[in-house]
């Protein structure tokens, strides 16, 4: 049996909060707002290029800032719209914040092992937005400690936003946090160069990369209370 974490690092997006949803409708509510249509083509236009860019802002090609506007800039030139990104850009992420919904799971596991973990959560989301959801969210008490790209300076998988995230968690050794997450290429990749132990919520059941350590996997975030809550 697993004794020897005391934290447990979250991943935000995909993780713990449902992000489709999330991005569905505040896509739907800004394109409302400002007299556009909405197609679902388009949907899946955005959604490709918005993947393209947080891959670019991992690889350190984009700041944070610079995303939250190029993105639509992309899809407005994409699809023809005459519009103005920046301001449909704040407008959107206002509508993101307020979409606090949760991964199926996410509260009762969260529920089920504060007693023995506490939690933290580790994100290169946009701060005004994951602010915004964790304090409308279910799990806004049981999150002890939280880390944003934007506001560190440093995005995942570098190790400059585990060094924030470790900071953050008051500095416990490697082998007592477990990193949780969906992406293999931000939260595993950078857990498994930082050196701790990595568990991949693989809800899709994904072929498991052979070039990763991953030292767990899930396909549902209750076979956490399997893993870690028994004594």
């Amino acid at each position: 049996m697993i004794v020897r974490y005391r934290w447990l690092l979250f991943d935000a997006d995909g993780t713990l909060f449902d992000f489709e949803r999330a991005e569905t409708s505040a896509l739907a509510r800004t394109f409302a707002q400002f007299d556009l249509p909405l197609a679902p083509d388009l949907q899946d236009t955005y959604r490709v290029i918005n993947q393209q860019c947080w891959q670019a802002l991992e690889r350190g090609e984009l700041t944070p800032e610079t995303l939250q506007t190029r993105r639509f800039e992309l899809l407005f030139a994409a699809e023809g719209i005459a519009g103005e990104a920046e301001a449909f850009s704040a407008a959107y992420l206002e509508n993101l914040a307020q979409a606090a919904d949760l991964l199926d799971g996410a509260a009762e596991v969260l529920a089920a092992l504060r007693d023995r973990y506490r939690f933290a959560i580790i994100t290169n989301g946009l701060a005004a937005v994951q602010h915004g959801r964790l304090a409308r969210s279910a799990i806004r008490a049981d999150v002890a400690a939280l880390t944003i790209s934007e506001e560190v300076g440093s995005a995942k998988p570098a190790s400059g936003i585990f060094d924030a995230a470790f900071a953050a968690m008051g500095n416990p050794a490697k082998g007592e946090v477990l990193m949780i997450g969906d992406s293999l290429t931000s939260d595993i990749r950078g857990a498994c160069d930082y050196g701790i132990d990595a568990c991949w919520f693989n809800p899709g059941s994904q072929p498991r990369p052979a070039h990763l350590p991953i030292t767990y996997e899930i396909s549902r975030l209750e076979e956490l209370i399997e893993l870690l809550g028994k004594d």
